[in-house]
């Protein structure tokens, strides 16, 4: 009697604390986050926020999805793809309801799912210290991309979507249909959908090159086959449909001299710390020592996310995120077989293992508690604010205290408040459709390339005021141009005004 009595006792305590028992996928989620929301000014840092905020209002106000360009003065009516307005409106909506720290508050959520979903899947294969450490070093490899923009909001299903993959093929058999509206949020959210369904491509041939029977073969074959044809289909349930998959080809094979001069497609610079580069030893040495191996499709896919994170600085979070799902069942069958009979390990990885369970509901609501409350407290106590924005406020407020009006010639990092602030841009942050042409002009005016260049694109446009860098060459010389003075100055952002009225260039209130 007695026994049984501790019996049912014990396994209540134990179902107690296992609803209290906190996961290593929440812990990762919940030091994300608080990362994240503590530093939000770090993820408004970038311009294009201002723009996918700007784009996403323009939606609500006229309820549909833009076509063409409604925002420049260069460009009106020119063909646009807004591929990315499911992310554009979520920011503009968290805008709305919180200023910035919503902004930030929905961006550092994103992320840090992204990561917690990647610790889970991690944690099927790898012994939980590892799982954490590719966690680890996947916030570290995402760090210098961290912004609020579409990418990030879209990485929660990238990650779910790949791990479907390789779950899949692991498992011999085509991936589940659920997976087929993880594509279509994707497609609606960031154009990065496309490397989704290529990666569909590369593990349908793994699991091709699996199969040691015919019959095996011919139904592996029409079940993938049936899947990426579902999930193409998936991708174009889009307001763009087709264009939504060519704006990828157009990006990389048609935009040459825009790609090379924007900083986030430039290759990484290795003369300052890189996580990438911590990424590559550990990787060396791990083959070095442990004759760590790879099958060929993985071995061909790490090579690809390699070569896009060498080539383009924007891509190494690619390689942070979707690596270890890659190698990690290979990493953790190695591994074993290399540490048998070394209690060492065992020993190291035994608090690990405690938390590789999920989290009990009580631990999820305690953290939702936790994290809602610090949310408000960032929102009241220390409301994040994008760095610039108080210098370009200053600059814009003098220029329409003195009347200015007409068309603008700006330095291209901040085209994006522009918009935001409602004044019509020369130019801002969307390459795909400037393209290489009208880049090439502007930038080349602004660097004096030319002896007339600035003098004929001030003309060509009928530019009544500019505001760019302190330190452009351009500035420079409208010092010296006659007809154009200095209205303001700081140390971040110079205007000049245009001093020969030109009913057709300035127009000053009365």
């Amino acid at each position: 009697m007695n026994l049984k009595t501790t019996t049912v006792a014990d396994a209540g305590t134990t179902a107690q604390r296992a609803t209290w028992l906190f996961s290593w996928p929440l812990i990762v989620g919940m030091l994300v986050y608080c990362f994240l929301i503590l530093r939000g000014y770090g993820l408004l840092r970038d311009d294009d926020t201002y723009l996918h905020i700007a784009t996403g209002q323009w939606i609500f106000q006229h309820q549909s999805i833009p076509t063409h360009d409604p925002f420049s003065h260069t460009m009106p009516d020119t063909p646009w793809t807004a591929h990315e307005w499911l992310s554009q409106v979520l920011l503009a909506s968290a805008h709305n309801l919180g200023g910035w720290a919503g902004v930030v508050a929905i961006t550092a959520l994103a992320f840090a799912a992204a990561l917690a979903l990647l610790t889970r899947t991690l944690l099927k294969s790898l012994e939980p210290v590892h799982a954490v450490m590719f966690a680890a070093l996947a916030l570290f490899m995402t760090a210098n991309h961290l912004h609020a923009r579409p990418h990030i909001l879209a990485m929660p299903l990238m990650v779910l979507w790949a791990a479907g993959l390789v779950h899949a093929s692991e498992s011999g058999r085509a991936p589940r249909l659920w997976l087929l509206p993880v594509m279509t949020l994707w497609a609606n959210l960031h154009g990065g959908f496309t490397l989704g369904l290529a990666l569909a491509f590369v593990f349908a041939l793994e699991a091709l090159l699996a199969c040691k029977h015919r019959h095996y073969f011919v139904s592996t074959a029409k079940s993938w086959a049936l899947f990426i044809v579902l999930a193409i289909t998936s991708a174009l349930i889009t307001p763009h449909g087709i264009q939504g998959i060519s704006l990828t080809w157009q990006l990389l094979f048609e935009q040459h001299y825009a790609l090379a001069r924007i900083s986030e497609w430039q290759s990484p610079n290795f003369h300052i710390f890189q996580a990438l580069e911590i990424w590559l030893l550990c990787g060396l040495a791990l083959v070095m020592h442990k004759g760590f191996k790879l099958p060929p499709i993985r071995l061909l896919l790490l090579l690809g996310l390699l070569h896009l994170a060498l080539k383009h600085v924007r891509y190494i979070e690619l390689l942070g995120l979707l690596a270890p799902l890659f190698f990690a069942t290979p990493f953790a069958a190695q591994w074993r077989q290399s540490m048998q009979g070394q209690q060492n390990a065992e020993t190291v990885d035994r608090f690990f293992r405690k938390l590789a369970t999920p989290a009990g509901k009580g631990a999820l609501m305690l953290a939702f508690g936790f994290l809602l409350l610090l949310t408000q407290w960032i929102a009241h106590a220390r409301p994040p604010q994008p760095p610039d924005s108080s210098s370009l406020a200053t600059a814009i407020r003098t220029v329409r205290e003195a009347g200015i009006k007409g068309p603008l010639l700006n330095y291209n990092g901040w085209g994006g408040y522009l918009i935001y602030a409602g004044i019509p841009p020369f130019i801002d942050g969307r390459s795909d459709m400037y393209k290489d042409d009208f880049i090439k002009e502007y930038l080349e005016a602004l660097a004096l390339t030319k002896s007339t260049g600035l003098e004929d694109l001030l003309a060509k446009y009928k530019i009544g005021w500019t505001l760019l860098l302190p330190g452009s060459p351009a500035v420079a010389l409208l010092d010296h141009l006659p007809n154009w003075r200095r209205l303001y100055a700081d140390e971040m952002a110079v205007v000049h005004v245009r001093t020969l009225i030109d009913s057709d260039i300035v127009s000053r209130k009365e």
